[in-house]
């Protein structure tokens, strides 16, 4: 009789008699383990500690936003100051603008001021 190890159990058994675990199931279950734990708590972003909600979608699944610092509204960008340290916020909290905004009102000022 043959011996039998790890690697040969001593007879041919089939894929489809088998319970197998797919790495996609682990990871997928690995991700909304760790979603689920974001979710609970605060994040430490460059030293500063924030809230993360989130949502779910009309098609299932889950949207994640940061919660302002000083609003409490749902956002998916935190700024930090400038020149503020240790200040950090949304957009509107912090009052910043893009450059193409304040670019634009430059160039309508300047015609503006020609009529």
């Amino acid at each position: 009789m043959k011996a039998t190890n790890h690697n040969n159990l001593g007879r041919k058994y089939l894929v489809e008699d088998c319970k197998n675990i797919r790495i996609e199931y682990v990871v997928r279950k690995a991700k909304k383990e760790l979603l689920n734990t974001i979710i609970k708590g605060m994040v430490e972003i460059g030293g500063y500690n924030v809230k993360i909600t989130s949502h779910t979608l009309h098609h299932g699944g889950q949207r994640l936003w940061f919660v302002c610092p000083s609003c409490n509204q749902k956002v998916g960008i935190i700024y930090e100051h400038p020149i503020k340290n240790n200040l950090i916020g949304c957009r509107i909290c912090l009052n910043l603008d893009y450059r193409c905004r304040a670019k634009k009102g430059m160039i309508e000022n300047q015609y503006n001021n020609q009529k």
